[in-house]
């Protein structure tokens, strides 16, 4: 039966009213004296309560580095092998371990560079190093030029900057504040790339060579080769000099990815807007250094008046292309020497006549169609019977690499790479068809498999269980994803069902995994965490760290690396991390400075929500 406090008074139970009070006062005592419960249960006043969460299964242990694979593999001999245990701490512990209200007394200031701050790349837009250069003959002033120390200002936000266009809606069009850059609208108004409609950029889905619209371009190639599937045999693509990525945006309806490519040039934020309307895109150009990615990666290489002279400085450029490209793989090549006959378009074939037939690619496709636009489509051998059989053997085959990661600051070769073998020597074969590469044993691990296939349970467990349930993330406003230390790609596989696509990157000092990421039929880099990526900033909705900070805390500051985290994430956008608490002390602080939101789950998984914080001036 319920005491109202009115009879109370009224009956002067004043000894219940006393035992009551003392019964309160002690509770309130015992509750926060017992510092550690209470931390764990509320760790911060803007955050979400994990403890309310649905019961879930603990996640799965963390799976062995890929550090570990050769040693692990040969002491097994094929074995299964048991992955290490959690920490023993208990998740109460290692929450109460750490207050996520601290943020460090860091004085942040906006970058001072004028008009040019909100679009600031550091190792892009390094002038001082670029006017020093004595030649920008092979775009040498395109490629990266890291400042030194790293700069820890933070890119000030476009003025009238909103929450980016949700996909697939993006892919047609964005906010024209969010890359206020009308300069393109009016180089190509002729060719449909890109138009100002209002508030907005629309993308009609034109080019320079996609005279009929870019859905009839991609039909052109199937019907000069039909033996190009779209997401069967041709799965990763490679787009060279790629405008503002359409050919790619549009493949991804036939289960294609497509990692566009183009430098950050005269024709003003192509990637930029590749980016924002959810498109997968890198900057980069084919200089004097090899591009980021592994050998034999591609499926197939597309170029559409991409401005690269393929024969230059010895045939360099080419040659890269051919250490990307697939055994059997494909070159599309749609330019002006392939369906034009004045005399500076003929030398430019003939050249290339000389070069492809040099490194033993073969003509399987040439034409025209009713625009007018010609193509050419080149495959490269799946075996060494042309490269033995030619007369001059220039170029020569290279010497086999002893080094991983052996594209990351390396000059070009100016010879024919070799065709992957397996750990007997045999040429491996081409990849399975999509999708089943994606979860079938990639060529390049022969002695791995078992822990290629923990790797993938693991990753497939926590992500179901713990990162699309356990954690308050909204997936429905995520599009561009990182993996900032991708291992095989388990994280990406894991979340392929999901409308979103991942840059999967592979740190320069951790084990070389990016050629099992593009045999599963996945896009990826090589990257140095000390320095800047080559993107654009506000371009990556969430970005996921899983134990990355251990091998960078002897080489570079985490500070450093926090500011080009929140360069790179747009607002209202995630950090994951999963990590040992050491790191997660380290690293709340600085992003709380930077006013985001975080949240500690399970005692290992930190979630980090950028807001639209900068600062005053």
């Amino acid at each position: 039966m319920a005491i109202s406090v009115q009879s109370i008074f009224k009956e002067r139970k004043f000894p219940f009213l006393l035992a009551l009070t003392f019964l309160l006062i002690s509770f309130t005592i015992l509750l926060f004296s017992n510092s550690s419960t209470f931390s764990s249960l509320l760790v911060s006043t803007d955050f979400h309560v994990t403890t309310s969460q649905p019961h879930l299964p603990p996640p799965p242990p963390p799976p062995r580095s890929p550090n570990d694979v050769a040693s692990v593999s040969s002491q097994t001999n094929g074995s299964v092998v048991s992955l290490p245990e959690p920490a023993s701490k208990t998740t109460a512990e290692a929450a109460g371990d750490v207050d996520l209200n601290v943020s460090l007394d860091i004085k942040w200031e906006n970058c001072k560079l004028g008009e040019l701050a909100v679009d600031y790349i550091p190792c892009l837009d390094n002038w001082q190093a670029i006017k020093e250069l004595q030649s920008r003959r092979r775009m040498e002033h395109r490629e990266r030029h890291c400042p030194d120390p790293s700069p820890t200002c933070l890119v000030p936000l476009p003025i009238g900057y909103k929450v980016p266009v949700h996909w697939p809606k993006s892919r047609d069009m964005i906010w024209y504040s969010n890359v206020p850059h009308p300069k393109l609208v009016e180089y190509k108004k002729e060719q449909n790339w890109v138009r100002k409609s209002g508030d907005y950029f629309v993308f009609p889905g034109g080019g320079t060579q996609f005279k009929n619209g870019v859905h009839s371009y991609i039909d052109f190639i199937h019907k000069t080769l039909p033996a190009i599937k779209w997401g069967k045999n041709i799965r990763v693509i490679l787009d060279v000099g790629c405008g503002v990525a359409s050919f790619g945006g549009y493949l991804l309806d036939k289960d294609v990815i497509t990692m566009s490519f183009a430098p950050k040039d005269e024709h003003e934020a192509q990637i930029q807007f590749a980016l924002e309307r959810g498109i997968p895109a890198i900057l980069s150009v084919i200089g004097t250094q090899k591009l980021t990615f592994p050998d034999n990666a591609y499926d197939l290489i597309h170029c559409a008046r991409c401005r690269v002279h393929w024969d230059g400085d010895g045939g360099k450029p080419l040659l890269e292309l051919n250490r990307v490209l697939r055994p059997g793989g494909y070159f599309v090549w749609s330019a002006t020497p392939v369906y034009r006959d004045d005399g500076r378009d003929r030398r430019i074939w003939n050249s290339m006549v000389a070069l492809t037939t040099a490194i033993c690619w073969k003509v399987v496709a040439k034409t025209v169609d009713t625009t007018g636009v010609g193509v050419v489509i080149y495959q490269k051998p799946s075996s060494y019977s042309c490269y033995e059989q030619r007369k001059e053997k220039l170029p020569p085959l290279c010497e086999q690499k002893t080094k991983q990661n052996v594209s990351w600051y390396e000059p070009l070769s100016n010879c024919i790479s070799h065709l992957p073998v397996d750990n007997m020597g045999n040429l491996l074969r081409w990849s399975t068809p999509w999708p089943h590469r994606l979860s079938g044993k990639p060529p390049s691990l022969p002695d791995a498999e078992d822990i290629f296939n923990e790797d993938t349970k693991h990753w497939k467990a926590l992500v179901s269980d713990v990162y699309l349930v356990g954690l308050a993330i909204n997936l429905a406003r995520i599009r561009n994803v990182m993996d900032m230390n991708a291992g095989y790609g388990g994280f990406a596989a894991a979340l392929i069902e999901q409308p979103i696509w991942v840059m999967n990157v592979v740190p320069i000092h951790a084990q070389d995994t990016l050629s099992v990421i593009f045999e599963r039929g996945l896009i990826g880099v090589y990257h140095d965490w000390c320095e800047s990526f080559n993107t654009y900033p506000r371009t990556y909705d969430l970005l996921h760290s899983s134990f990355l900070f251990k091998n960078l805390k002897d080489r570079c500051d985490i500070v450093d690396v926090a500011v080009e985290i929140d360069r790179i994430l747009r607002p209202g956008g995630y950090l994951l991390v999963q990590d040992t608490m050491e790191t997660i002390k380290k690293l709340n602080p600085i992003l709380r400075s930077l006013h985001w939101s975080t949240t500690l789950y399970q005692g290992q998984f930190l979630v980090g929500e950028k807001g639209f914080w900068r600062p005053s001036e």
